[in-house]
């Protein structure tokens, strides 16, 4: 009970909570988020669990204020039911938060050191957690809040994006602890160690900075077409015609410009391309009439027995005689919106997608054009870094990112999804090609920068040069090595606390 009775050191730590999502809506802000937790952390010894429970309540309340919308307008659930839903997620992410300030201060407690030299890793080992734990979810890692920053955030082809958060989190303590402890040693020396740190942060930051990252030898002209299907007709029959019809138009005037591809979002057509239908085959004509190659997503099935089947949710690229030159199928499908965990249990509970089965996950498989690889990343996997890493592993030259941002609505989460997507560039040194139903389409350069964006909820086509080929980081080649250290070091912590509470 004592967890549910706020006084004013809750208070202070959930406006620090929502204080730290603001740059997650407005982005130029991001210079808040490097002094936004130091009230958290100046109150966190009164209620060590229950203040940092409070600020991550408060954070991702406000970061996935957008997940109601969701679960009313496109999951069909009651308002009660969505509100339960919401609160549940919300809650059982606010308790890393929680677990963070929690073993920190007592590690404070029994080690006697400021949480400067324990907080850090023991925050950035839970984000990491909780982007893999339970299929994973690492929306709003909060090293995300700094993607208008390049000089804090190009550290990320060694770190990754948890590198930004360490430093964020070190920042804010170390200020935290000399304003609580102004004559304290440990205190002082804690600052002048995040001073040293951050120099060679920003200074790693500067140097990349001066360097050639984008330009590449080779390029390839792409062609985004956004084609602004609405999320409520999307899969009704009626519209198919018209949808293809829009994406036809859209790509005719692409192609105008004489692009090398021509790219379409994910379950652009909604049928099955791989049957014969009229549809089907005037998607397959299309290259062949413009001349020009097509990337684009459609669901897709296999028959796996008598009356029994596989679904996917695939990218097929097409040449420019309309055959088929490979597919690609999604690998990390969406909890509840392609598939429902333990169905066979939860019978009661149906998918947020409509018109095919559950989906089936795919497997890392570039495609080939041209000598030239493709790495797709299929709407919300462009958060996982690790998916994205693969694929370069795998040879591919561009990612590209097919995607139906349309289930946000006009929220800041198309944004946020675009701001977690960057980080993908930067951490392999790749150009990026993201093509939206709705937006936010765009083109990403190997340092991070968005060279080329069109608005949400709008038909469009973009088109724009990227380089090909990857630099081969030190975090291409060996993924989270910084997150799974600050891992073993908070198991180390957490044996230190055991330990002692078993002594007692």
């Amino acid at each position: 009970m004592r967890l549910l009775k706020f006084d004013r050191n809750l208070i202070i730590a959930a406006g620090s909570g929502l204080l730290l999502a603001v740059p997650f809506a407005f982005p130029h802000l991001f210079f808040r988020s490097w002094i936004v937790l130091i009230p958290l952390f100046l109150v966190v010894r009164q209620r060590p669990f229950a203040a940092g429970f409070a600020a991550g309540l408060f954070f991702f309340a406000a970061v996935l204020y957008w997940l109601n919308n969701v679960m009313t307008t496109y999951g069909g659930l009651l308002p009660i039911f969505s509100l339960l839903a919401y609160l549940f997620l919300i809650t059982y992410l606010a308790t890393y938060f929680g677990l963070a300030t929690w073993l920190s201060w007592r590690l404070e407690q029994l080690l006697k050191i400021p949480s400067l030299f324990v907080l850090p890793p023991v925050w950035v080992a839970l984000e990491y957690l909780r982007g893999w734990l339970f299929t994973g979810f690492p929306w709003a890692t909060i090293g995300y809040s700094q993607q208008n920053f390049s000089l804090a955030i190009q550290s990320s082809d060694v770190t990754g994006v948890y590198g930004v958060s360490l430093m964020l989190v070190a920042v804010n303590c170390a200020i935290a602890g000399i304003i609580a402890e102004p004559k304290s040693r440990l205190a002082r020396l804690g600052v002048i160690i995040v001073m040293a740190i951050s120099i060679s942060h920003f200074g790693y930051g500067v140097w990349r900075h001066w360097q050639p990252l984008d330009i590449r030898s080779e390029q390839l002209k792409v062609a985004l077409i956004q084609g602004n299907i609405a999320q409520e007709q999307k899969w009704s029959p009626e519209y198919r015609e018209a949808t293809i019809d829009q994406y036809t138009k859209l790509s005719t005037n692409a192609a105008s410009g004489n692009p090398d591809l021509l790219i379409w979002p994910e379950a652009a057509t909604p049928f099955f391309l791989q049957d014969s239908s009229a549809l089907a085959v005037k998607v397959k004509g299309l290259p062949e009439k413009l001349q020009v190659p097509l990337l684009l997503g459609s669901p897709a099935y296999s028959k796996i027995a008598a009356n029994k089947y596989q679904y996917y949710n695939r990218a097929y690229l097409l040449s420019t005689t309309g055959r088929t030159l490979g597919y690609s199928d999604k690998i990390h499908l969406v909890p509840f919106g392609e598939y429902v965990p333990f169905g066979r249990f939860l019978t009661f509970i149906k998918k947020m997608v409509v018109g095919v089965g559950d989906f089936t996950p795919g497997e890392v498989h570039p495609l080939l054009l041209n000598g030239h690889s493709l790495g797709v990343l299929i709407c919300y996997e462009a958060i996982f870094p690790d998916l994205a890493r693969k694929y370069v592993q795998e040879g591919s030259s561009l990612l590209v990112n097919l995607t139906n941002d349309a289930w946000f609505g006009r929220s800041s989460a198309p944004y946020q999804l675009l701001a977690m997507t960057r980080f993908r560039a930067i951490e392999n040194r790749i150009w990026l090609a993201r093509a939206a139903n709705t937006g936010v389409s765009a083109l990403i350069s190997p340092a991070g920068k968005v060279t080329l964006a069109g608005p949400i909820f709008e038909s469009l086509h973009l088109s724009g040069q990227v380089g090909l080929g990857a630099e081969g980081t030190f975090y291409t080649r060996h993924g989270d090595v910084f997150a799974q250290f600050c891992l073993l070091i908070t198991f180390g912590f957490v044996i230190v606390v055991w330990s002692q509470r078993k002594q007692n």
